[in-house]
């Protein structure tokens, strides 16, 4: 049924394009994210993981972890879900669904949701970041903005949680920055930041080498645009346009700088939801590609299903119930970072780098086929993503997520728990297929001796950017010296004796 209740206020006529940045964009957010549990699952969390999730699941229940896999968690079926997700998620790229009625638009990101929601509320360790909890928000959130096909406006309703959601991103970003670490109060937190983040990215060297008073105007710009545009997102037009215009641009300057995963790419998404349409049509004119949307405005005077507007109404005022808490520790003098309130992750808070490190420690990992191994007889571990071949050009992975790459950061910052990495010692003497994947080559694939290690060890180094003149003079990008031996060589027999019969 259509009509004009509840009249056109409930219809946010001008911004079609923003519909489509938001579902297409999400949905190709989920298709990295579900091919990163169809990669990645088995080696992580599976029966054979570095922390199975049998015993993630025995740690927590239904009640505050929901999840399906709670029922049914064989690698089977969760690499299974990831390949279904993926594709179900490539059809919304595509915007298949979005030509049906609105209901189909909005079951197929709902599926999506509770799917990736099953996977990060049992994924402990290796899911615990704030992009997660952002991605599963999102994704209710588009869930409700409606069809294209139908030829209706997205509700009003939506896109305003939409920018309350950025809202909280940017500003609890900025807060726990300026909170947490005087480094971003004093303007220097740049002059470590871009060398010691998780994992550097191809451009993450040039930016470090930059002058010092332009990492002065990368602080500045940093809290403007986290402390101050913000506001701005719920301001008419053009302004609300300009404040995500703001957002893309920091946002981009990010994802050139260093690799964080999908959370710059999901953030630029929404900063690209509060361009109205009228703005995207003045910027095809400055470009030369035509006039831009048009037809929104009597779209949104013609109303739309009155079952969507039932529905958007009930989960809005679901989420403004939730958003409490969330707002609430904003302002709170001890604030939460990435922090979820409740079990469905519909409304959470964010922030990111409250506090920088100053100095980078990489642990080093290294096997050796020899009887008695000498110095020269060890051969080192190559991950995709994380700082290891000093003359190796740090890549360009993100959106997908290295995990792996991630937790071994985390280790390096001295992490108390360290289970998963005796079991990664165990599964790199054991020649696991799955696990070996993980990384960018396996040493010993093709060793004469054998295609597992008689021994592994790690060593810990201290790692900083080459200068200028020598990353001339040997071509080095990176610079390391030995801080001390982390594990001293173990071979199979004791590492399952310190693991026990069931590893």
């Amino acid at each position: 049924m259509d009509g004009g209740w509840p009249g056109p206020w409930f219809w946010a006529g001008g911004y079609d394009v923003a519909r489509e940045v938001l579902q297409r964009g999400t949905a190709a957010v989920l298709v990295v994210a579900f091919w990163a549990v169809l990669r990645q699952w088995r080696p992580l969390l599976g029966v054979r993981g570095l922390t199975p999730v049998a015993g993630v699941v025995a740690r927590s229940s239904w009640r505050s972890a929901p999840s399906v896999l709670r029922w049914w968690r064989s690698d089977r079926f969760v690499v299974g879900l990831g390949g279904a997700g993926a594709g179900l998620a490539a059809l919304l790229v595509a915007g298949v669904p979005q030509r049906g009625p609105w209901w189909v638009t909005t079951i197929a990101f709902l599926v999506l949701w509770a799917a990736y929601l099953s996977v990060v509320n049992v994924g402990g360790r290796f899911y615990g970041f704030g992009w997660e909890s952002l991605l599963c928000e999102v994704t209710f959130l588009v869930a409700f903005l409606g069809s294209s096909g139908e030829g209706v406006a997205p509700p009003l309703v939506v896109l305003l949680l939409v920018r309350w959601c950025l809202f909280r991103v940017e500003l609890g970003a900025g807060l726990i920055k300026v909170r947490g670490d005087r480094a971003w109060r004093r303007l220097t937190a740049l002059d470590f930041h871009h060398e010691t983040q998780p994992l550097p990215g191809p451009f993450s060297w040039h930016a470090h080498h930059l002058p010092r008073w332009w990492h002065r105007v990368e602080v500045v710009g940093n809290h403007v645009t986290q402390l101050v545009v913000p506001f701005a997102f719920f301001a008419p037009q053009p302004v609300a346009s300009v404040a995500g215009g703001l957002v893309v641009l920091t946002q981009a300057w990010l994802v050139v700088t260093g690799n964080f995963a999908w959370l710059n790419w999901l953030t630029i998404v929404l900063g690209a939801s509060l361009v109205g349409d009228a703005s995207w049509a003045w910027l095809g004119e400055r470009v030369g590609v035509g006039p831009g949307p048009a037809g929104a405005d009597d779209a949104a005077a013609a109303g739309g299903p009155v079952a969507l507007v039932v529905v958007v109404l009930a989960v809005g005022a679901l989420l403004v119930v939730l958003s409490w808490r969330p707002a609430r520790n904003l302002v709170a003098r001890r604030q939460l970072m990435n922090a979820s309130f409740e079990p469905l992750r519909l409304v959470n808070a964010y922030g990111a780098f409250g506090t920088v490190s100053r100095r980078r420690d990489e642990v080093v990992l290294e096997g050796s086929t020899a009887r008695y191994p000498g110095p020269e007889d060890w051969v080192e571990y190559a991950f995709r993503g994380k700082p290891g071949d000093v003359t190796r050009r740090p890549p360009q992975v993100a959106p997908y997520h290295l995990r792996l790459d991630w937790q071994m950061w985390f280790l390096a910052l001295g992490s108390p728990e360290v289970g998963w990495f005796e079991v990664l010692l165990l599964r790199l003497l054991q020649a696991d297929a799955a696990t070996l994947r993980l990384l960018r080559a396996d040493p010993f694939a093709h060793d004469p001796a054998g295609p597992a290690p008689r021994w592994v060890r790690a060593r810990l180094f201290r790692y900083r950017f080459s200068t200028r003149e020598e990353r001339r003079g040997t071509g080095a990008w990176w610079v390391r010296r030995e801080l001390a031996v982390l594990v001293e060589p173990v071979d199979l027999a004791r590492m399952r004796r310190l693991l026990g019969p069931g590893a």
